[in-house]
């Protein structure tokens, strides 16, 4: 330790006071930054200082690094600044050891044993506490591992080719990397929250990947920012939680919109004095509604009202009725009004009645619409009054409506006049299951029907 300290004082001028008030490691540090600078080494080569040997403790121990940023740190980089000669070097080292124990290091006199250093004469071994480790430490030892933890030259790299031992690598813990590109997302379910989430809510991923780019839309998501505030806002417009999934399964760019224009357009619905029942059914069963301006929604409106010719309150009710009437296309809507006044016959008024009680009719399949009526009003004989009386046999299965009747007209009760006895109702020809049909309607059995049907 006296080697150690003369070298100091010999190199630096400092007062041995000074000296033994540093701890032995940071002495060893700044001695070994010393030696990692050229002008401090070429400077120490022409000191004659004759050192030939340090002696160091046997058992020292490893020094957590931070006592590196406490000591070496704060002083070196005034030190190791350009100075046009050695003094003006010593006299910055000086000043940084000085300001550093004045304001950091602190003795605490402690008996200890003796040891076989060298120690300077009329100067008492003295220990102190390390401020890091809790340690105390015998001012006349050095840490022999600190020159090989500090000699930066001599520092090993690690190699990626290095072997290691079975046990290490059972051992070693490597998180799992999400895979840059996926054709699902079931790969990132477990690492993304807004995935994981939206899987409890019942949103079938399985269909959402299946569309361009929505994949990456939902994981670049984050839950509480972006998802969170939407589904707080439907909840209080009143989607009931079971429908929550189904929505956004099929509109995930729900949780895209702002929520300024979500409100803006559930407030117009509602100054159109649609209730508040109505708009939360309405945004249920038609999830695109949302994300339609308030100008695309008010033009749908005045077009049903304009081309049924119904009042207010009636195109209220059938939009109420089918929410999609504001989301699909026009192009269905013109052609299918174009069919049932120029090929099928109805009037505008009779129309009208048609729309309001089975606005489906408007979206229905062309074919599909054309097949049922051509059946009905040609091979049934069944007038148009009739058919607008009962309309729901416009939205019934083809195949329902051509069984049944074939089945009346084998057991001769296939009568659907009214003025005329054994009248058939087309509601109940149409809506009832196929038991209660033959027990209310046919007067026979459900065995019989069903042989009836293998001779279609």
């Amino acid at each position: 330790m006296s080697c150690l300290v003369a070298l100091l004082y010999s190199y630096f001028d400092c007062d041995t006071s000074v000296i033994l008030r540093l701890e032995c490691t940071h002495i060893y540090m700044a001695l070994t930054c010393i030696q990692h600078c050229q002008r401090c080494t070429s400077l120490l080569r022409s000191r004659s200082v004759g050192i030939t040997t340090l002696q160091y403790s046997t058992d020292a121990q490893h020094w957590p690094a931070a006592l590196w940023n406490s000591f070496i740190v704060p002083v070196l980089p005034s030190v190791l600044q350009r100075s046009p000669n050695p003094s003006q070097t010593r006299q910055r080292w000086n000043l940084g050891v000085r300001s550093y124990c004045e304001s950091h290091a602190k003795v605490q006199p402690s008996q200890t044993k003796h040891r076989n250093t060298d120690e300077l004469p009329g100067t008492d071994m003295v220990s102190y506490q390390n401020p890091v480790s809790h340690q105390l430490i015998d001012g006349g030892m050095l840490l022999k591992e600190w020159q090989t933890a500090f000699d930066l030259d001599d520092a090993p790299g690690h190699s990626a080719l290095e072997e290691i031992s079975h046990e290490e690598a059972v051992h070693m813990d490597i998180p799992a990397a999400l895979p840059p590109v996926s054709i699902s997302l079931k790969d990132y379910v477990n690492e993304s929250e807004t995935l994981g989430k939206l899987v409890q809510l019942g949103v079938q991923l399985w269909k959402l990947e299946q569309r361009p780019n929505v994949g990456s839309m939902l994981l670049r998501l984050d839950f509480q920012t972006d998802v969170t505030p939407r589904l707080v806002f439907l909840k209080q417009l009143g989607v009931e939680d079971s429908r929550l999934g189904y929505l956004i399964s099929h509109n995930p760019f729900i949780l895209t919109e702002s929520l300024e224009n979500l409100q803006a357009r559930v407030a117009y619905l509602r100054s159109k004095k649609f209730s508040a029942e109505s708009v939360a059914s309405m945004v249920s069963r038609a999830p695109y509604l949302l994300n339609f301006s308030v100008k695309r929604m008010d033009n749908r409106l005045g077009f049903y009202q304009q081309q049924l010719g119904l009042s207010a309150q009636k195109t209220r009710d059938v939009v109420a009725r089918l929410p999609r009437l504001l989301c699909g296309s026009l192009e269905t809507v013109k052609e299918n009004l174009k069919i049932c006044k120029m090929e099928m016959g109805f009037r505008e008024n009779e129309l009208q009645h048609i729309v309001t009680v089975i606005p489906k009719v408007l979206t229905a399949n062309k074919k599909k619409l054309t097949q049922i009526f051509d059946y009905i009003h040609n091979t049934m004989n069944i007038p148009h009054d009739l058919i607008v009386k009962f309309p729901q046999v416009l939205n019934a299965k083809y195949l329902r409506i051509k069984e049944r009747h074939l089945f009346l007209q084998y057991l001769d009760k296939a009568q659907y006049d009214p003025a005329k006895p054994n009248y058939i109702c087309l509601d109940k020809l149409v809506s009832l299951p196929d038991e209660a049909f033959c027990t209310e309607v046919a007067s026979a059995t459900l065995k019989d029907f069903e042989l009836f049907q293998k001779t279609m």
